[in-house]
């Protein structure tokens, strides 16, 4: 699976985790280098509480595009460090 942002192939893995139709890429086949820090959290009842990363490539910032679970509930905890992504980013097999 590849995760692709405007023209740029974020991440890339074929050992992505489906959650709820969403493919959670290991931390290890992610280019962070595109990341951008952000203060935003939202709370899943079964996931835990979730941090966001914004994606900054080629000039454009696509915020909160980027979540993922650094400490989940038990019920979650196979996707730790694990990230998804939305906000137009593409996945593709």
């Amino acid at each position: 699976m590849k995760a692709i942002w405007n023209g740029v192939t974020i991440a890339e893995s074929d050992r992505t985790i489906v959650i709820e139709g969403n493919h959670y890429f290991p931390p290890e086949s992610v280019n962070t280098q595109y990341f951008l820090d952000s203060d935003t959290h939202t709370t899943c009842p079964w996931k835990g509480l979730a941090s966001y990363k914004s994606l900054s490539i080629n000039g454009k910032v696509n915020t909160d595009a980027v979540w993922y679970y650094p400490q989940p509930k038990d019920a979650a905890r196979q996707i730790k460090g694990y990230y998804a992504f939305w906000k137009g980013v593409q996945i593709q097999s």
